[in-house]
Formats: C-alpha cells, sequence, structure tokens
C-alpha cells in the first residue's frame, strides 16, 4: 500500500499534460498556409522586404485580416481592448495635518 500512493501520484503527474490541450486542430495543410499568406499579401503584407519591423508588421496585417472578416478575438496573446493607468495616486489620507504620515517629523 506505500508504494501504490507514491506511483499513483506520479502516475496522474505524467498523464496530466495529455489533457492539458486545448483544443486540437489537425495538421494545416499547404493550401491552408497559402491562402493565409495572400490574405496578408492582400492586406499590404510584403514578406520579402520585411526584416526589421517582422512582428510588428505580420500583426498589423493580420488585425487588418481579422477586421476584414468581422474577427475581434484573437487567438494568442492578451486582451487589447481594454486599457490601463499607472501611476495614479489614490489617498485619501491629507497631506498635511494630524492625520498626515508626515505628522510629527
Amino acid at each position: 500500500m506505500k508504494a501504490f500512493v507514491p506511483a499513483l501520484v506520479l502516475a496522474s503527474a505524467l498523464a496530466a499534460p495529455t489533457f492539458a490541450f486545448a483544443q486540437d486542430n489537425g495538421p494545416v495543410t499547404r493550401a491552408q498556409v497559402r491562402a493565409e499568406l495572400v490574405q496578408l499579401e492582400k492586406a499590404g503584407y510584403v514578406p520579402s522586404s520585411d526584416r526589421v519591423d517582422y512582428p510588428k508588421n505580420i500583426q498589423a496585417a493580420q488585425a487588418r485580416v481579422n477586421a476584414e472578416q468581422g474577427d475581434t478575438v484573437s487567438a494568442y496573446g492578451p486582451s487589447t481592448a481594454g486599457t490601463a493607468q499607472a501611476g495614479v495616486r489614490t489617498t485619501s489620507v491629507p497631506m498635511s495635518g494630524p492625520k498626515s504620515i508626515y505628522f510629527g517629523n
């Protein structure tokens, strides 16, 4: 019984990654890749001259293709629809007076 528990834990740890896949689309065919490249080229992407700004240019072309097709959700990366603001002071304690954090110094 003592050897059964560690063996069970080890087996479940080794089997867990096989269930972790979110989707299985299968292999992509050559024709599908070619069709996607043609769409990107129609959206303004030029693969032969994209050596300096590679990720930015292809992502912009992919965004244009997605906008034309009505796709607003990307398969990879964080959400780009939200906004964030950093460095904003949100204190309710006055900077002077008896409740100041600097009071008494």
